[in-house]
């Protein structure tokens, strides 16, 4: 008796973040997604990857748990500053101190990467640290930068794939999307662990 094929996973990404989308299209897979509700706070003296590791599967999980049948991507980056965590800004203010303290300074972006089926059990997490040289920046720079770019819904304040990359005296990484915020590299190599096809 012959048995039916067996019918690929579907795939959901466990983000609401349009930079996360952009990048997983890339791959040419059909995917959804959905938003993670996952409590973000950090915990006390956890550090930024830590943190990043942490809420990274517990997207994703939370994610699997509604999508037991599907293949599921969570992903979460912290900008790690002399080990203190530095998330989203949210406003010009913010933004401005941050891009203040990072100036002339070398930050590690942490980002981490988890797939998940629940069905199938399967779990893999993996962190692709990307580490960032920031110029020495004046009031002005910074100042015209935030007006132009707006970057507050970005980790450390700046977007590398867009005028931020002028803030920058170097970026070392071997996932080079990690800094963008899914490392497509690590994200194919779980994929394809997890049993689907790519390319």
């Amino acid at each position: 008796m012959l048995q039916s094929p067996t019918l690929p996973r579907p795939l959901v990404l466990g983000s609401t973040s349009v930079y996360r989308r952009e990048l997983l299209s890339r791959l040419n897979v059909a995917f959804d997604v959905a938003a993670p509700q996952v409590d973000e706070t950090p915990r006390e003296h956890e550090t930024p990857r830590e943190l990043a590791l942490r809420l990274a599967v517990a997207k994703a999980r939370a994610v699997a748990a509604l999508h037991t049948g599907a293949v599921v991507i969570g992903s979460d980056q912290v900008a790690d500053l002399d080990g203190r965590p530095l998330g989203k800004p949210g406003n010009h203010e913010k933004a401005t101190l941050q891009l203040q303290a990072m100036s002339g300074q070398t930050v590690i972006f942490q980002t981490a990467v988890a797939v998940v089926c629940a069905e199938s059990g399967f779990e893999q997490i993996d962190l692709a640290p990307v580490e960032v040289r920031f110029r020495t920046l004046s009031s002005a720079e910074i100042e015209r930068y935030l007006r132009a770019e707006q970057p507050y819904d970005c980790a450390g304040s700046a977007k590398s794939e867009g005028l931020g990359i002028s803030l920058l005296d170097a970026i070392l990484s071997d996932d080079p999307t990690a800094l963008i915020g899914l490392p497509l590299i690590r994200t194919c190599r779980m994929l394809r662990a997890a049993g689907l096809v790519l390319p």
